[in-house]
């Protein structure tokens, strides 16, 4: 299935069933913000950097290039992606939900015949551009399928999601067959890319296979996951393996997987254990259209967060282990769409993504856990119609939306992070209670400090899609070095007017088919942009106020420089 025949449907069905963006009303309110760059909570990680994918195949495309690119440049923090169906039979042709690589086939005799040239030329991509693979190992080759046919599925929005899981999710005929196939295929990476570069890729098995994706057992998927991490280990021995990427936290499946790779027998090597270097579930939203508008569902994807976490601090041979949240993503289908999708072009996502990014640091303090990354499901869709309403990072060329900009601002924070209050900032535990809601919105900030540089990242959060005050911020600094001079403030802004081409695209009356010089407009439109540059502020005894306008939905970086 070639899904470029299903776009304009898919758009129209959009733009028909989009609500309209909070816009911020004439009232504003009082809000205090309090910055201690002398007071320090840990290391400012950049869990942002790892993203993901269902199809594979784009990022060889020519619009899936250009944003692997801007993926790669980010910041200074190593960019890392994963992506589904990196073993499915077939030509490389994508689909929604659906790639394939011809990695593994077999000939009348039933021998093995690999051709890594597609899965090769996606690597190739992801290096090119200064992005990692985080491998996902999957899903079954049509020749190993204990139940092959129908093995493409040919799904479409609108079609039950269970016709996706067709052959390819099956458990394979010979698993000792299994492994070495995954073994040839690492053994192939370390030939061709060398042992010092793979040692740095992450390397799982299957996907949420506590789901749908997986026509096993438990007990399967763990001989599944054993013979393949086997493969790999034999392979290079040193390589980075871990799981399961369950759905959600996974609760007792989890539990269940984690015992036996501490303490059960391994299916492959007949040892006690299997090796785990990281330790990955997944954490989604659970958005909703009522009264007209969209309802997030940040506490439906920080509760699941916070229940991971558990589960991990619980064992003290994985506490100190990094956790890769494997699809940290607002819904859970980036190619579905709906009128309860509708927030995906707009601030709506770029703010909801700020709120979580500060909480998710919050709750792995809290919970004593190394949380290493927190991976955004969504990549771009390619020969889909321009804001097509897809979660995606981009749209049709290099227009990047206004979520990829609070990127943009994270790839700019790096150091320790220091101690902020806000006087309207909704307790964590109310938020993974009941969200943001009651009428109080969530404006809070997340400071690093790097030298002679300061972040602040401020956001202004609210569930629902729906007009409202502006924030007045009074951002009191203090601490900042007795050293310092020649300080200067820029703001970055990701707004209505700031960082987004959608609200410009719109003003056009949302043509189709942009002219040339509308592209490049909207293009430009798209770049992380400064309300506020290189302004001279007054640091008097360590300490300075800002006072800033904060719409409602929108995100601000404000960067000190000093000498």
């Amino acid at each position: 299935m070639n899904h470029r025949f299903l776009a304009p449907a898919l758009s129209l069905t959009f733009i028909l069933t989009a609500i309209a963006r909070a816009q911020t009303t004439n009232e504003s309110f009082p809000v205090t913000l309090s910055v201690d760059a002398a007071q320090f909570k840990g290391p400012m990680k950049p869990i942002y950097r790892f993203f993901g994918a269902d199809e594979p195949n784009y990022a060889t495309m020519p619009d899936g290039l250009k944003l692997l690119h801007d993926i790669g440049h980010l910041g200074p923090a190593q960019a890392f992606f994963r992506a589904h169906s990196l073993m499915n039979t077939g030509d490389g042709t994508p689909a929604l939900k659906w790639g394939s690589t011809n990695m593994y086939t077999e000939d009348a005799q039933g021998n093995g015949v690999y051709d890594y040239t597609i899965v090769d030329n996606i690597f190739d991509a992801y290096l090119k551009n200064n992005v990692k693979p985080y491998v996902e190992i999957g899903f079954m080759p049509k020749a190993l399928s204990s139940h092959p046919e129908p093995y493409q599925h040919t799904w479409a929005p609108g079609q039950p999601y269970n016709n996706i899981y067709t052959g390819w999710s099956y458990p394979p005929k010979d698993y000792a067959k299994w492994g070495d196939v995954v073994y040839h295929w690492a053994k192939h990476c370390v030939d061709k890319y060398g042992a010092e570069e793979v040692n740095q890729w992450y390397w799982e098995v299957w996907n949420e296979s506590n789901g749908g994706y997986w026509k096993g057992t438990p007990q399967d998927f763990w001989k599944l996951h054993d013979y393949a991490i086997d493969g790999v280990r034999r392979a290079l021995p040193t390589a980075k393996v871990g799981g399961p990427d369950a759905a959600g936290s996974g609760g007792a499946w989890t539990r269940n997987f984690l015992e036996h790779c501490l303490r059960g027998t391994n299916y492959a090597t007949g040892k006690i254990g299997t090796p785990i270097d990281f330790v990955s579930f997944h954490a989604k939203g659970s958005p909703t259209f009522v009264d007209n508008h969209v309802r997030t569902g940040i506490s439906n994807q920080l509760r699941t967060m916070d229940d991971g976490f558990g589960i991990v601090a619980s064992y003290p041979e994985l506490k100190s282990k990094p956790i890769v949240i494997g699809e940290s993503d607002p819904d859970g289908c980036a190619a579905c769409t709906g009128p309860q999708l509708g927030y995906r072009n707009t601030t709506m996502y770029s703010s909801y993504t700020a709120a979580c990014y500060g909480r998710e640091l919050d709750l792995a303090d809290r919970r004593g856990v190394n949380l290493e990354g927190a991976l955004t499901w969504a990549f771009e869709f390619e020969n889909t119609p321009i804001f097509g309403g897809y979660r995606e990072m981009s749209t049709t060329g290099d227009i990047n939306l206004p979520v990829f900009n609070v990127f943009r601002m994270l790839g700019k924070m790096g150091g320790r992070r220091v101690v902020t209050t806000s006087s309207s900032a909704v307790a964590l535990d109310d938020i993974i209670r009941s969200g943001v809601r009651a009428g109080k919105p969530d404006v809070s900030a997340e400071a690093a400090l790097d030298g002679n540089r300061l972040c602040i990242f401020t956001w202004h959060y609210y569930d629902d899609d729906m007009p409202g005050p502006a924030a007045d911020v009074t951002l009191n600094l203090s601490h900042i070095s007795p050293l310092a001079k020649n300080v200067t403030l820029t703001e970055y802004r990701v707004d209505q007017t700031h960082s987004n081409a959608f609200t410009l695209w719109e003003k056009w009356g949302q043509p189709r088919n942009p002219t040339a010089a509308q592209m490049k407009e909207l293009e430009a439109a798209a770049q992380l942009q400064s309300a506020i540059e290189n302004q001279p502020l007054t640091v008097i005894d360590g300490t300075a106020t800002v006072h800033i306008a904060l719409p409602r939905q929108a995100v601000s970086l404000l960067v000190l420089n000093w000498e």
